[in-house]
């Protein structure tokens, strides 16, 4: 069974974006060579899923080809229906209804790369298997939290934390039940 992993960048007090999804101090921890393993964790993925507002603002900085780079099918969580591109789905259905569609196909892993609504659905419904979460060293003190209240408890394994000079944080866990990709669920 393919996981899904969430691969994040949040303030050190929780915070996915500023007031207004201003993302702007993602730029704290730019450098030049350095993707904090994104590159890597990619490549290991066949499929993403994100918000709606997430992915216009990455559309608008960056570019549709950062998602939609011709390998991978990528679903965008939208409440308003539009046409596909490329292989760029715009999905308005139940999202845990396509998440288990999709992690009972053949294919590489899933890859969730936000927004917050997007994430706390997909935990409610206990449907992320990893999470590589990035801590930037900044306090936001307002905008878009990372986790919000309303969750079940969920048991994490410490897989690994890395430290980079531009003062990022990586935490690398899994969900305690689950066991690299293969289809054995243990308590």
């Amino acid at each position: 069974m393919r996981k899904i992993s969430l691969f994040i960048a949040t303030s050190l007090d929780g915070y996915i974006a500023k007031p207004n999804d201003d993302l702007s101090f993602l730029k704290l921890v730019e450098k030049e060579g350095e993707d904090y393993g994104y590159s890597q964790f990619t490549s290991t993925i066949d499929t993403l899923i994100i918000g709606r507002k997430t992915y216009d603002y990455v559309l608008k900085e960056i570019g549709a080809s950062h998602y939609d780079n011709g390998k991978r099918d990528v679903y965008v969580i939208t409440r308003t229906p539009k046409e596909k591109v490329g292989r760029t789905t715009f999905y308005s259905g139940d999202l845990t209804e396509l998440v288990k569609q999709l992690k009972s196909q053949a294919g590489q892993d899933i890859y969730c790369d936000g927004g917050a609504e997007i994430i706390n659905e997909l935990l409610k419904n206990d449907l992320i298997d990893e999470l590589i979460i990035s801590i930037i060293p900044v306090l936001l003190g307002s905008g878009t939290r990372l986790f919000k209240d309303g969750r079940p408890e969920q048991l994490l394994e410490f897989i690994t934390a890395k430290t980079f000079d531009t003062g990022l944080t990586q935490l690398h866990y899994k969900r305690k039940n689950y066991h690299n990709g293969k289809n054995n669920y243990t308590s």
